[in-house]
This record gives structure tokens, sequence and C-alpha cells, in this order.
């Protein structure tokens, strides 16, 4: 029996290890893996980035293609992507396309990161002036005003309307930062080092013949095909040594987002992190307010955790923040203290405004859809309504506990003695003592509690004695 097992597992190892082989031979020697950039930049593309250079490593690809059209996007995010191509052992080639695409902001840098650049005609890049992504700072103005060289004649008349400077120190050294950054993967790629600065001063931008004759890019082709064709032949350097590119017979793969490259990117989205983060709140708010209850507990914690990783991972601004949660507070306050709608109206207003400065407008991608704060407010409103009315109804509510409850309540006479005797009030004994006289059985009133002892009288309500 022993022996029989040992054959049968030494079988399947060789059926396995086979088919493993197999499938290893199967796969193209000389592929070219594409990987697509669509939409802004975020983490979840520097994540997804990462993923296919990996498993393009791993495949032993000749190539890697990035297909930007990306209007943008974090900073972070961007030289993450960067440090990547720069690493690679792996040629790869930036192709900004289809027709009608852009590179533009954080894509000018990726291309002009790549070890050769293309795009498609009808597309352009550019405008690669940083944004300022913590709270506050007017970013970046452009003068009206003529530059200096201006006065000494040495541009014509419409050349240049004004490079953008900035307005405080800060900016100026964010700006300068970011000149020698994209100046030198210019110098590394050996392109065009003056317009790369240009890209970044003045936002300046070009279509895909002007990048081609400034030599920022290398090729101008039509589809993947025309790209790899134009490709073939060219040199370009990999960790100081000089790589010929082989691409005319390179088959091509496309790698995928997988699931968790997905859920990032979903709950990245401004507008995902802004509804998951209230519902975190108002969930926890209703659990606190009726203890017990679990469920809304359990979801407002997971949402509100999630919620606040999205935003940690997003360009958001703590005076938007705060606003936000002033405005959950006030509206709170007011369902607890008697302010008839001062505090509850200031806090629709601050979650408004909080709620549109919550993520700064000049990061391309990254803005909040006023529809979602518009219906967010509104819904918040109602909670407001809903918990004032039930404020007003308790108010209006008889009260049935306690020492008021017990106050002109009835009750009956369970004996009587000399001014003095026991009463049943709401199903409990209590000492009592009246002016009056009662006998077993008669209706009585609450007048007061003094300690433990009530002074009574007799119920007017009660009907009359037969």
């Amino acid at each position: 029996m022993v022996h029989f097992l040992y054959r049968l597992i030494t079988v399947a190892l060789l059926v396995f290890g086979s088919g493993a082989a197999l499938g290893q031979s199967s796969e193209p020697a000389n592929v070219a893996i594409l990987l697509d950039v669509n939409g802004a930049i975020g983490p979840a593309t520097s994540e997804y980035i990462r993923d296919g250079f990996e498993e393009a490593r791993r495949r032993q690809a000749k190539l890697i293609v990035l297909r930007l059209n990306t209007p943008g996007g974090l900073d972070p995010s961007m030289r993450e992507i960067v440090g990547e191509i720069l690493k690679s052992p792996i040629p790869v080639v930036s192709y900004v396309t289809p027709s009608g695409a852009r590179a533009a902001s954080a894509g000018t840098y990726i291309v002009y990161a790549t070890h050769l650049a293309a795009m498609a005609p009808s597309t352009h890049l550019g405008a690669a002036t940083p944004v300022q992504l913590g709270g506050g700072g007017s970013g970046w103005r452009t003068d009206d005003k003529k530059d200096d060289d201006k006065k000494d004649g040495d541009k014509k008349d419409g050349d240049k309307k004004g490079a953008p400077s900035p307005t405080s120190a800060g900016e100026a050294k964010a700006i300068n930062d970011a000149v020698a950054y994209i100046r030198g993967l210019a110098e590394l790629r050996g392109r065009n080092v003056s317009w790369a600065e240009k890209a970044v001063r003045e936002a300046a931008t070009l279509t895909a013949s002007e990048a081609q004759s400034q030599r920022v890019v290398e090729i101008v082709a039509k589809d993947l095909a025309d790209l790899l064709s134009q490709a073939d032949g060219r040199t370009v350097t990999i960790n100081d040594q000089q790589v010929a590119l082989h691409t005319g017979s390179l088959s091509t793969t496309a790698i995928e987002a997988n699931w968790r490259n997905r859920i990032l990117a979903t709950i990245t989205n401004p507008n995902i992190a802004y509804i998951l983060m209230l519902i975190g709140l108002y969930g926890l708010l209703f659990e606190f307010i009726s203890p017990g209850a679990v469920f809304p507990g359990v979801i407002g914690g997971i949402a509100l955790l999630v919620g606040l990783y999205a935003l940690n991972l997003l360009p958001i601004s703590y005076a938007g923040a705060g606003l936000l949660l002033l405005g959950i507070a006030l509206m709170i306050a007011e369902a607890f203290l008697p302010s008839f709608g001062v505090l509850g109206i200031g806090g629709v207003i601050s979650f408004a405004v909080g709620s549109l400065f919550l993520f700064r407008g000049d990061v391309p991608g990254f803005r909040l859809s006023w529809a979602v704060v518009a219906t967010a407010t509104i819904a918040s409103a109602g909670f407001l309504v809903i918990a004032l009315a039930a404020v007003w109804r308790a108010h209006r509510r008889d009260v049935v506990t306690g020492e008021a409850a017990l106050l002109r309540s009835a009750g009956q006479v369970l004996w009587w003695a000399d001014g003095k005797g026991e009463v049943l009030v709401g199903g409990e004994r209590w000492a009592a003592k009246s002016e009056s006289e009662f006998t077993r059985g008669d209706r009585v009133r609450v007048l007061e509690r003094q300690n433990l002892k009530l002074l009574v009288e007799p119920d007017p309500d009660a009907p009359p004695k037969s």
C-alpha cells in the first residue's frame, strides 16, 4: 500500500511538473507587456504599475509599453511610477494614445522618464506645473505683466504671456524642485531640457508633431503595431549600458488591474471616500443613540475605517475636513440643545461648505461632485429635521417615569385611619396622609411627595359611590 501511494504521488508530480513546463514553454518568448494608465494618477495607479513591472520581469518580457491618457494626478504616485521606470531592467516605452488623449501634468514626467517616448497623432502633453496639495495656499498664478526680458526686446509679441510665478516661498521651493526633477529626467534620456523646464514654469503644451520636432518624444505612431515597427533597431540606455531594441516581431500581452487595484481605485475615488466617511460617522452616531442596535455600529465602523484610509491617500484640505466635522457636531447638538434651529442651520451650512472644500479642486481628477455634496447635505438636513421632530414630540408627551409622573396620578386607598393610611399608586404601596377621611377602595389623587409619604386628596374624576 505504501509503495502504491509513493508511485501515485510520483506520477502526479511528474504530470503537474510536465504541465507547468508545457505552460511555460507555450508562452511567447518575445513579448511586450502593455500597461494602461487611464484617468487621474493616484495610489491605485502606482500599485498597478508596480505589479505590472513585477509581472513583466517574471515573464522575462522584452519591452513594457505604458499607454497613457491622463490629466495628471498626485505627485507621490507619479514619483513612485517614475522610480519603477528608472530602476526597470526592461526597456519602457510611453505611448500617449488614442487620438485625442493627453499626458498632462504628472503624465509629462512619466513620458520624460521612459526610455523611449511616443505619441499618437492628435494627442498632446505638457502643463506640468505642480499644484499645492495641502490645506491652504493659492497655487500658481500667471502674471499679466510683461517679463523683464520683454522690456529688453528679447521676445516677440504673443510669444509668451508670462511665466507662472509662485506666491510664497513654499511654492517657489516646490516649483524649483519640480523643475530640477524634470530637467534631470530630460538629461538622463537626452530629451529637450529647456522645454521640460518651460512645461513646469509656464505650463506649456505640445502636440504630437511639435513634441517630435522639439525632441520631447522620439516617435509619432498611429497604432501599437506602428510603434513597435518604428522602435525596432533603436538603442536605449539601461543601467549605463546601450541596449538595442528588437521589437518588430514582439507579441503583445495586456496586463489588467487585479482585484486589489480595482478596489483601491474605487475607494480612492473622492466621491466614494466621502460617502464612506459619512456612512461611518452616521452609523456610529446611530449606535450611540440606540445602544444595542449593533448593525449600524458594525457597518459604520467598517465604512469609517475604509473611508479614513482612502482620505489618507488623497489630497484633502484640513480646513474643509474641520468644517465638515463641525457641521455634523452642530447638527447633533441641535437635537439635544434648545437653540430653536440656530445650531442646526449653522451645522448644515458648515457641512456644505466643508464638503466643497474637502478636496482641493486644483488637483486633476480628484474633485468632489456637486451632486454628491448636495445629496449628502440634503440627507443630513433631513436627519436633523427628523431628530428635531422626535425631540418636539418627546417634549409634548406626558411624563411616564420619575417624580413628575407620580404627581397628579390617581390611586386607590388600601386602608385609612386618623388622616393617614396606605394607597396603591402605579402598582406600588405608598404611605399617605390627607386632611380628608377615606375608606377602603376610595379613589385619590397625589398632590405632593414628601420623602416616602404622599399627600393626597379625593380624586375629582372618580365615579360617585352608589
